[in-house]
């Protein structure tokens, strides 16, 4: 609610109705930059997701979403993987001017998805078509000259099926619960300003849990481009994605800019999160040095000048007392079976047989390379044995059974 200021949200209240058509009729959430919420289009009778921007809010991801909607050059891109604007307008509020986008909605991201699970895994089937949406929507974005700069779960989401747009507003109230309002009051008791909203509302939840996912229902499409940019264009240093899956370079090497490569570290870490049950490199409160110490005991030494900037660090700061290794004490054998293949065998889901497994870890271990420019590019990646051979059909059975839907209707 700190939030709902000058520069910051602006205050919606469900039942508001947007550029004279869009009403609000339940909130999806909210990021640093914007709140997201479910409404109607009352002209072409349809949902859609409206992102209300903060009024201090960067118009970057704009420009980004507009460069990839008009290719500069012939793609096999699904177009639906990449979020694309139907209206762009501002309004004007109490805390300044807000750009608003209208998309379509999404039916929940990958962290929802196994965050409601007890078992936190997809079918097998499911995650690889995920992931070879994922791939394709990374190479196609590198291919247009962008980097993303937060691939993470959080921002994959899957997508609604068709006829959610024929439910009536007392429909989806029906099927889904009504908005649930919670009071907002000030510790010292005085009136709310009509800067911040009377009531906070808890999201609406129209996924399910990881586990019964079909795969007609895993087609995906990559959100939130509001780190991303063009690195002919604009220099970024600093990663701001989740320090889980953030790449090492973004803290030994702070005076060189991020390249495409820092996307495929980041590209990784969310594979195996999607492929398994738990994270590769886990900490719920964990620190820059933990985070290190994690990625050294699975991949192997530091480069010597990364590590000498470690020790320096270290040695900088006296509270750091953690002993950092100089070498692997796990192998990426062992984290696959013990986090990856067990769990699936614990819930009874068919597990990877060796020849797959080994095809993955290939994968991941040439994407995984502390060295920016020892990495593949996500082309690379595409034609990789795991992608080429277990991948990409999944994904190709998805789009088959959607071109019979389409011709059936």
């Amino acid at each position: 609610m700190e939030y709902y200021e000058a520069g910051g949200y602006y205050p919606v209240t469900i039942g508001d109705c947007f550029h004279h058509r869009y009403r609000v009729v339940h909130k999806f959430g909210h990021g640093t930059y914007s709140t997201i919420w479910l409404a109607r289009d009352e002209i072409f009778n349809r949902y859609v997701a409206l992102k209300i921007c903060t009024a201090d809010s960067s118009p970057r991801e704009n420009n980004v979403l507009s460069r990839l909607s008009q290719p500069q050059q012939s793609s096999r891109l699904d177009r639906d993987l990449i979020p694309t604007f139907s209206d762009i307008f501002n309004i004007q509020g109490p805390n300044g001017n807000h750009t608003c986008f209208v998309t379509r909605p999404a039916r929940m991201s990958l962290s929802d998805a196994k965050n409601g699970s007890w078992i936190s895994l997809f079918q097998l089937e499911v995650s690889r078509a995920i992931v070879a949406q994922l791939i394709i929507a990374a190479q196609y974005i590198h291919s247009q000259g962008i980097i993303h700069g937060d691939l993470h779960r959080g921002n994959i989401l899957l997508r609604l099926c068709r006829d959610f747009d024929k439910l009536s507003t007392d429909m989806l109230y029906e099927k889904y619960g009504e908005p649930v309002l919670e009071p907002v009051n000030r510790l010292d008791g005085q009136k709310i300003p009509p800067e911040v909203p009377q009531y906070g509302v808890v999201p609406i939840w129209l996924g399910a849990v990881s586990e019964d996912v079909t795969l007609p229902e895993a087609k995906i499409f990559l959100s939130d481009f509001g780190e991303a940019f063009c690195p002919t264009q604009e220099r970024k240093f600093e990663s701001h994605t989740p320090l889980l899956v953030r790449p090492p370079e973004a803290r030994f090497e702070p005076t060189q800019p991020l390249k495409f490569s820092s996307d495929i570290w980041t590209l990784a870490c969310t594979i195996w999160d999607t492929m398994g049950q738990r994270t590769l490199f886990e900490g719920l409160l964990t620190n820059d040095d933990d985070m290190t110490s994690q990625q050294v005991e699975l991949i192997g030494p530091l480069p010597s000048e990364w590590f000498a900037r470690w020790t320096e660090i270290r040695d900088k700061d006296s509270k750091s007392k953690h002993q950092p290794p100089t070498s692997p004490t796990q192998s990426w054998e062992d984290r696959f079976e013990k986090h990856m293949q067990q769990s699936r065998i614990r819930e009874g889901m068919p597990p990877f047989e060796s020849r797959e497994r080994d095809a993955f870890l290939s994968m991941l271990r040439s994407m995984l390379r502390f060295r920016p420019e020892d990495r593949p590019s996500a082309q690379q990646i595409l034609e990789s044995e795991w992608m080429v051979k277990w991948a990409l059909p999944e994904y190709e059975k998805i789009r088959n059974t959607a071109q019979a839907q389409k011709v059936e209707s």
